[in-house]
């Protein structure tokens, strides 16, 4: 394991050259960066096929398109984001310069997660970048192919000191953990979250945790049930139900249970056709350990479409289970992978007792017609994101941030949010060193004198249009005069 410590060595004393300061440097990097992304389109797509069995329609539009528009926002908006952040003055601040300052952590470790193995390395390692950051990069091994082609690729275009990676399973991640870093972004669950929470506290560093957990769908019973199945079926049994926002339960009155079930059973069939098996947009479970996990959580429940495996082809069926208990093994722990439990529910606020049961979900998915309703379920629940009358979408958009909460995460990231994320804020205060008489309120010897003259100036509220700036001066220039004075 020395390589380890060799390589992350080698990345603090490339860092701290200082080349990765301009910002020139960083555009050219995520330039250099997206130019990997174009050229080796079809090695990417071949390697998550591999893996998780992707058509290359879905590796372009889940993997690869987000990544390139990600890259293209990043560099046109890189020079704003950079720039120094003007803040308000005081009495006291007037002739001063008051602006926060971003600059890199350092040297961050990225660890990212087999389900979409190429997004969730590259993503992240965009904003690092442009946060002037060198990164260690470690993709999940059990998305093997995808691991070693990340490898191959990213040396031969990007700086190989400031941004290695190390491929590998539990030993090579221990080793890493180790190692001081001056930030921490993991994507996974919530038991290797902890972990990593315990290595990152011994040397105080900072850590972003996409952890996941069970997601929850509630469907009024007077929307458009239509278009509520197509959509949840789409974002439930993409990629096979490996995707940490996908719902992970519905949550409906009885009474429209099972026209749920044949809404989806219908879209599953518009989806996929008649045979799911045979369909090139379904996946497939990503290793026999995830399979039989998933498999052992129909145990004792009432199958209502679906429920059919392939060990060997690691297939699983779109599966929905009706009249699901609370207390069910389904409902202990987050499903990641194509089960969809309905627990009846008799109104909202019974749906919103039950959300609030559990430990705070990654996403909250909500679909009906009276918007009173979708306000009442956000305003009464907690969750990582919320999206209304669709699913997963939310986490397409850049300015939103995504990240969990509580048990689902810490942290956020996403366009500017991941370029936050990976910079420190500094507060910097430049002062001129005239003015000095100003001071005396502040020096001692105190008098009541001072504390008055303090009330008046530095205390009151004067409001940010340009009045409020010029009366903020008159003060400054009567403080200085009755500071010459001697008055105080």
């Amino acid at each position: 394991m020395e390589h380890i410590k060799k390589t992350v060595d080698q990345a603090r004393a490339a860092f701290e050259t200082g080349k990765t300061r301009p910002l020139a440097f960083r555009i050219q990097q995520l330039k250099a960066l997206k130019r990997m992304v174009q050229e080796r389109e079809e090695d990417i797509k071949s390697a998550l096929s591999k893996d998780l069995n992707k058509n290359q329609y879905s590796s372009f539009s889940y993997e690869i398109m987000n990544v390139l528009a990600e890259i293209t926002d990043t560099v046109e908006s890189l020079p704003a984001w950079a720039a120094p952040e003007r803040i308000p003055k005081t009495v006291m601040t007037l002739g001063d310069e008051a602006y926060v300052h971003r600059e890199p952590f350092g040297v961050v470790l990225i660890i990212g997660a087999w389900n979409y193995p190429f997004i969730l390395i590259i993503q992240p390692l965009i904003g690092a970048i442009a946060a002037g950051n060198a990164v260690v990069i470690k993709p999940s091994e059990v998305s093997e192919h995808t691991a070693k082609l990340l490898q191959d690729l990213i040396p031969e275009y990007l700086d190989k000191e400031l941004y290695p990676v190390i491929t590998g399973g539990v030993p090579e991640t221990t080793e890493l953990l180790k190692q001081r870093f001056d930030h921490i972004l993991y994507t996974g669950n919530s038991v290797v979250g902890r972990i990593i929470m315990e290595a990152a506290a011994k040397h105080l560093t900072p850590v972003t945790l996409e952890l996941g957990g069970k997601s929850p769908c509630y469907i009024d019973k007077d929307c458009d049930l239509e278009v509520a199945c197509r959509r949840i079926t789409w974002g439930k049994y993409m990629n096979c139900g490996q995707t940490c926002i996908a719902p992970d339960y519905v949550l409906c009155h009885p009474s429209v249970q099972n026209e749920i079930v044949e809404r989806i059973k219908k879209t599953l069939k518009d989806f996929y056709g008649d045979d799911v098996k045979k369909s090139p947009d379904y996946e497939r479970i990503v290793n026999q350990r995830h399979f039989k996990r998933v498999l052992g959580l129909l145990e004792g429940q009432k199958i209502a479409l679906g429920g059919e495996a392939n060990e060997t082809e690691r297939y699983i069926a779109p599966t929905v289970l009706t009249d699901v208990s609370p207390n069910a093994k389904v409902m202990q722990e987050e499903i990641f992978g194509p089960i969809l439990p309905i627990v009846p529910v008799n109104s909202l606020d019974e749906a919103i007792q039950f959300i609030n049961r559990w430990e705070k979900p990654l996403a909250l998915y909500v679909f009906a017609r009276d918007k009173k309703i979708i306000k009442k379920m956000i305003a009464e629940t907690s969750s990582g994101g919320v999206t209304a009358n669709d699913v997963l979408m939310h986490y397409s958009v850049p300015g939103l941030p995504f990240g969990g909460v509580g048990n689902s995460g810490i942290g956020a990231y996403h366009g500017r949010h991941t370029f936050e994320t990976f910079s420190h804020r500094r507060s910097c205060l430049l002062r001129p060193l005239g003015m000095e008489s100003v001071n005396k309120l502040r020096y001692p010897p105190a008098s009541q004198k001072k504390v008055d003259w303090m009330k008046t100036f530095v205390l009151m509220k004067v409001n940010k249009h340009k009045c409020g700036l010029v009366l903020l001066a008159l003060l400054g220039v009567l403080v200085a005069f009755v500071a010459k004075l001697g008055i105080i």
